[in-house]
């Protein structure tokens, strides 16, 4: 009886998670609220919580976001020594050379790789989506809180704005390297954080949209070959990836650049590719860069 019990819970929530972007936009449209606003009030019900309480929580992840990129320590390296220095030699060089991409762009790299660094280091991050991918996010979102003077109750609003699009990732493909390469993973993070500072920029809901599908697109088939099984060789700096990615595709949108492909068929498309990729190339440390013949003797040497 207890397990039925549970069961039925578990489809009463798959049935009020959404399950596509145009589902969010119908919600938007019928209620005449903002796409942060129909995520947020979905949360609540999903979770049977006020969305006061909702807003609490978002705002105390967006505070574990801020608190992580300052708690990075340029002289900790990870246990296996490959990785640790990385934010800090970006962070040097962005104040004393002269970075192709700018400053400001310097700055966003800076924060992908400190956040990614703090992951391998055993620090406190936010997985979003997820721990290998914890650094596009605020890499994206930070920087400009920092940079600019926007109120925070606009980043929080933004957080929702991911949180929507890493909820019908996951309900459509998946955010998981195992399951479907790094495109589930940095992928998924570039798409969140492509239509957040869309929203940021006062970007409309179909600008949201074309931001998301075109990050996607960017990084479709990206595979997971973490050198040694370990999330750093290529992870951290993939996280760069994933940000300027998603930088350039929320300017592309903004620019009224579109996506000719809708964005929940991108997510779909995603999907058919991760379930084709080869298992060596989905977190199993065996192809990719980690296979490698350097891979492979970094591999035997940490074991």
């Amino acid at each position: 009886m207890e397990v039925s019990k549970r069961n039925k819970r578990r489809e009463e929530e798959e049935r009020m998670s959404f399950q596509s972007i145009e589902e969010v936009r119908a919600r938007c449209e019928k209620e005449e609220i903002s796409f942060w606003k129909a995520v947020q009030l979905e949360d609540a019900a999903e979770r049977d919580v006020a969305p006061e309480d909702s807003w609490k929580e978002m705002k105390h992840m967006w505070q574990a976001m801020l608190d992580g990129v300052d708690a990075y320590e340029p002289g900790l390296i990870s246990r296996s020594g490959l990785v640790g220095k990385e934010g800090g030699l970006m962070e040097e060089y962005a104040k004393t050379g002269e970075p192709l991409c700018g400053g400001y762009m310097a700055k966003v790299m800076t924060t992908a790789l400190k956040m990614g660094c703090n992951n391998a280091c055993m620090k406190r991050i936010v997985a979003a989506p997820t721990a290998g991918a914890c650094g596009v996010l605020p890499a994206v979102l930070v920087t400009y809180f920092r940079e600019y003077d926007v109120p925070e109750e606009r980043m929080i609003e933004a957080m929702y704005v991911a949180a929507g699009i890493g909820q019908v990732i996951a309900n459509r493909a998946f955010l998981a390297g195992a399951s479907g390469g790094c495109q589930a993973e940095i992928g998924s993070g570039s798409g969140m954080a492509a239509a957040a500072i869309t929203y940021v920029r006062g970007g409309s809901f179909d600008q949201i949209g074309h931001a998301c599908a075109m990050a996607l697109k960017n990084l479709m088939g990206l595979v997971c070959d973490p050198v040694g099984g370990l999330v750093e060789v290529p992870c951290v700096k993939r996280n760069v990836g994933g940000a300027v990615n998603a930088m350039a595709a929320a300017d592309m949108s903004l620019a009224g650049i579109v996506s000719q492909i809708p964005v929940d068929q991108v997510i779909d498309a995603m999907r058919e590719v991760g379930e084709k990729m080869d298992v060596s190339l989905r977190e199993t440390g065996i192809g990719g860069v980690a296979g490698s013949p350097r891979g492979q003797e970094v591999g035997k040497n940490l074991q």
